[in-house]
């Protein structure tokens, strides 16, 4: 069984923390040891409604992993703090996963993953929609050629979220907190490297964030495949599913996801006439249903890799390749210019 210590005790520790001790795929593997957080009372709250008694809390994160000396490292603190927790656990040699962003710039998390390599640790990062059925079942059916070729991309995200708190005032708070998710799902599903991209952002009217809430972003992915990414966390009214509602395009047909349980996949049978006959594609289920548990199964893949040696499938090594999408989308908002992406 893996020890641990979970930094940053806010709202999102709470669906960490469910996950590690009531899914099925994590029970028993994984025991919490120490709890941290700038502001003591809320990791003692924290302890408490999960009941984990005889743990350390405490504010300082050295010293608790100086005192506990854990296996493993969950990240669940603001971005801006993630650089500084994300070293102090390699530096005392704990396997890290983090929530993202991975870092706060693309020169941050290259030093995070040279100083993972350097602890001879693994250092991977949330990034949960990959492990959602939907996203694999896509993947899935575009390797298997039944789309024929992909060409294109389309995804819309339109949520009204008021969360209060530091996400109001974030900088690009769209592209950077929740785009991510989107765009290494999109990522992910194609298979892919991303190239260029061009990108408007905006806050818009009636916004309670205070800036960047909507975006509008064509990614240039590798063999000509076009991404098209619209999104706002200040659209009220017709909420998409979190996991946006998605047009997949190949050579012969078309898939539509709504980012539940919904798929509507057409391929052209008939080789007459202005619009081609079609018929109805079926998605299969996922060839691995441990794999599509969302944050149950990052975490279960992260203890899998550390077990057999491997690196993870969100390690930062491949994460950056997201992020790289993110600073890119901001760069080319911010210039009115396309921006090339090379990670």
């Amino acid at each position: 069984m893996f020890t641990a210590v979970l930094a940053g005790c806010g709202g999102m520790s709470k669906g960490w923390l469910s996950a590690l001790t009531e899914h099925p795929l994590l029970k028993g593997r994984v025991r919490i040891i120490g709890l941290v957080d700038l502001h003591l009372p809320t990791a003692q709250a924290r302890a408490g409604e999960f009941g984990l008694s005889d743990i350390t809390v405490g504010t300082d994160l050295d010293d608790v992993l100086a005192q506990t000396r854990p296996d493993l490292l969950f990240d669940v603190v603001i971005p801006s703090a993630r650089e500084g927790v994300v070293e102090t656990g390699l530096r005392h040699k704990c396997h890290v996963l983090s929530e993202k962003p991975m870092a706060t710039s693309l020169a941050a998390a290259r030093t995070l993953i040279d100083q993972a390599a350097a602890a001879g640790r693994v250092h991977a990062v949330v990034q949960n929609r990959r492990f959602v059925s939907g996203v694999r079942r896509i993947r899935q059916l575009l390797q298997s050629g039944a789309l024929g070729e992909l060409t294109a991309l389309h995804c819309d995200f339109f949520v009204g979220a008021h969360f209060g708190g530091f996400r109001e005032e974030m900088q690009n708070v769209l592209l950077l907190d929740m785009a991510i998710h989107t765009l290494d799902a999109a990522r992910f599903m194609a298979a892919k490297a991303p190239r260029a991209v061009y990108c408007l952002e905006t806050n818009p009217r009636g916004s309670w964030y205070s800036h960047g809430a909507a975006a509008n972003a064509i990614f240039e992915f590798e063999d000509d495949v076009v991404f098209n990414y619209r999104g706002s966390w200040s659209a009220e009214g017709a909420n998409t599913s979190w996991e946006s509602a998605w047009r997949i395009i190949g050579t012969k047909g078309t898939l539509l996801w709504d980012g539940a349980d919904q798929f509507d996949t057409n391929v052209v049978v008939g080789v007459t006439g202005f619009f081609r006959d079609l018929a109805p594609l079926e998605v299969p289920e996922s060839a691995d249903t441990d794999q599509t548990h969302g944050h149950a199964s990052v975490i279960a893949e992260f203890l899998e890799a550390i077990e057999t040696g491997r690196q993870p499938e969100t390690a930062g090594s491949d994460n950056i390749k997201s992020l790289a999408m993110v600073f890119a989308a901001i760069e080319s908002a911010e210039t009115r210019q396309r921006v090339t992406i090379a990670v």
